[in-house]
């Protein structure tokens, strides 16, 4: 393993400390993974949380900031927050109006999320979930019970906070999120296996010719392995999976993200965002709005993902609305 640490178990203290020191607009309390905006919460705001394990940035820590997440509680690597730190990003983001929590769907972060909105609400703050379940490539999989959540989250966060910005209340917030995660499908593909500091070896072996078709960004299994092919045959079967669980009309425009899992170069992102457009093309669909480059990762590993959301007009309004965060930054 060759990687830029301290110690093993220092990794997300660390990397936090400099994250803190990077984003001073931000608050970063180490001792808790919580991180904040540096002014605390807007008061009169519906406020906006996110967590989930470390190893996805810049999930979640990344969309902190103006227009999007008002909190985020990062757990160590590849593992949930417990239910004390999703409670001190729940607490941080308070301004008065609720809370929505914006949770993959991980068995572990679930339970985990459920405990803290419980021990919140139980101290009078309103909490609403939105549980992202976006990824079609198993029904089922290591750690969840129904579709894993993964790119979506991005669009829900992205979403979802312009609604809060906007002032929408509490139940409002929590609906359009929803409805971003029901219009919401992707599909991943390893290249190679991330590695987690603590482990010191790759997640799962990989040989050098062969791809995991459908992984998980823990690294799960997905449906199957086999040699790597040409990238357009590639894209080809990873848009007809999503299309073919969330088929969408002819005419239909669409919001795509091409997501590198942390060890793809741009320039490979880009060459499959072009064969996106193309089957796009054959297929009469429009593209409205897109993103490529590293935004949920899978610590090192080589692959992408692709995520489309079907987009109506005011989830157009709301994609464009400004944001600002230190992994996000438009309009504003």
């Amino acid at each position: 393993m060759k990687k830029f640490l301290n110690t093993p178990d220092g990794y997300l203290s660390d990397a936090l400390a400099g994250f803190a020191a990077a984003h001073p607009e931000l608050r970063v309390d180490i001792e808790t993974s919580v991180v904040s905006r540096a002014r605390g919460p807007v008061a009169g705001k519906v406020g906006l949380v996110s967590g989930g394990g470390s190893g996805h940035e810049p999930l979640h820590a990344g969309f902190v900031g103006d227009g999007m997440l008002d909190a985020a509680c990062p757990g160590e690597v590849f593992t949930s927050p417990t239910p004390d730190r999703f409670l001190g990003g729940l607490q941080a983001a308070d301004g008065g109006e609720g809370v929505v929590l914006v949770v993959k769907n991980y068995t572990g972060d679930v339970m985990n999320a459920q405990m803290a909105a419980e021990m919140a609400e139980d101290g009078g703050l309103r909490v609403r979930q939105v549980l992202v379940d976006d990824d079609v490539a198993v029904e089922d999989s290591t750690f969840t019970a129904g579709r894993r959540g993964t790119g979506a989250t991005v669009l829900v966060e992205k979403i979802a906070g312009a609604a809060a910005a906007r002032g929408d209340g509490l139940d409002a917030v929590a609906e359009i999120g929803r409805r971003v995660n029901a219009a919401s499908r992707s599909f991943a593909i390893a290249l190679t296996s991330g590695t987690v500091p603590s482990a010191g070896r790759p997640g799962f072996d990989l040989p050098e010719d062969e791809i995991e078709v459908g992984v998980g960004i823990h690294g799960e299994p997905g449906r199957r392995r086999e040699k790597l092919r040409p990238a357009q045959e590639l894209v080809g079967e990873m848009l007809g999976a999503i299309l073919g669980d969330r088929p969408m009309a002819a005419g239909s425009e669409a919001i795509v993200l091409v997501n590198g899992l942390g060890g793809t170069p741009l320039s490979e992102l880009y060459l499959v965002f072009g064969e996106v457009v193309k089957e796009f093309g054959k297929r009469d669909l429009t593209i409205a709005r897109s993103l490529v480059g590293d935004y949920v990762t899978s610590l090192d590993m080589a692959g992408c993902s692709i995520t489309v959301c079907q987009a109506e007009p005011d989830l157009l309004e709301l994609w464009d609305a400004p944001v600002n965060t230190p992994a996000l930054r438009w309009g504003a």
